[in-house]
């Protein structure tokens, strides 16, 4: 046995029956003394959050002229379109100026980029749905974590349409902040007429960006629709095509 094995193998030796005694101390003394209350309420792990973790990685300069690049990632077949100027989520679930969000806080979630007419991407429709990416500068930094515990589940309303968000699953990706939505619109015209809507999005903070995707379905459509996992993939493609 060489010297380093022996160091080695007499450290395992003596390690063990110190941490043993290490842990029957503190809980020798958890269990005498008036401490028992702060060993017993020891932080439970937190829930898991919609909102991907960051990875200590770098990333890379965003350059959101490269989004020409997922026109290949978008559903084949379907008919593609260019989108410009100042859009939103909000706008693409079917809610125009003026809509109002309970809690308010959550607003910012549905419109990131209220005014950043160099907003572009794509839409793609077909059978399964309308799809949409976008890159924009949000007016805003990503979310804080309070404003995602506050978020879980809200609603928006604007004339004749409400809709019910909830937070879901969101693709992880490296470096990267996101966070993902399914909502659920009704509208009821004075006829009494309702129309129902189903939307997800999935959104990608980045280097002073947002990256968000949309798929709008309609629930009546006999065709299959396209599912958040196709929107989770496309934005998963957009970040790394917007990284060059």
């Amino acid at each position: 046995m060489s010297a380093r094995l022996a160091h080695s193998a007499t450290n395992q030796w003596y390690q063990k029956p110190v941490r043993q005694l290490i842990v029957c101390l503190t809980a020798a003394l958890c269990l005498a003394g008036p401490g028992l209350a702060a060993c017993a309420a020891q932080p439970a792990s937190p829930p898991s959050s919609s909102k991907s973790a960051l990875s200590g990685s770098p990333t890379n300069d965003v350059n959101p002229a490269n989004i020409k690049r997922v026109r290949s990632s978008l559903p084949p077949g379907y008919e593609i379109a260019d989108v410009t100027g100042p859009i939103s989520a909000a706008a693409l679930w079917g809610f125009g100026a003026g809509w109002t969000a309970a809690p308010p806080q959550c607003a910012a979630l549905a419109d990131p980029a209220p005014a950043d007419p160099g907003a572009r991407g794509y839409s793609a429709s077909g059978a399964g749905g309308i799809m949409y990416v976008v890159v924009a500068v949000p007016a805003q930094p990503a979310p804080a974590d309070t404003a995602i515990g506050e978020c879980a589940r809200w609603t928006m309303t604007f004339a004749h349409t409400t809709g019910d968000v909830s937070l879901s699953d969101a693709p992880v990706i490296d470096g990267v902040e996101t966070v993902a939505m399914t909502v659920t619109t009704r509208t009821v015209v004075e006829s009494g007429t309702e129309t129902d809507g189903q939307a997800v999005t999935a959104q990608a903070y980045l280097d002073g960006h947002v990256v968000f995707v949309t798929l709008i379905t309609d629930p009546g459509s006999p065709h299959p629709a396209l599912d958040a996992r196709s929107v989770g993939d496309l934005l998963v493609a957009t970040v790394a095509a917007l990284r060059g």
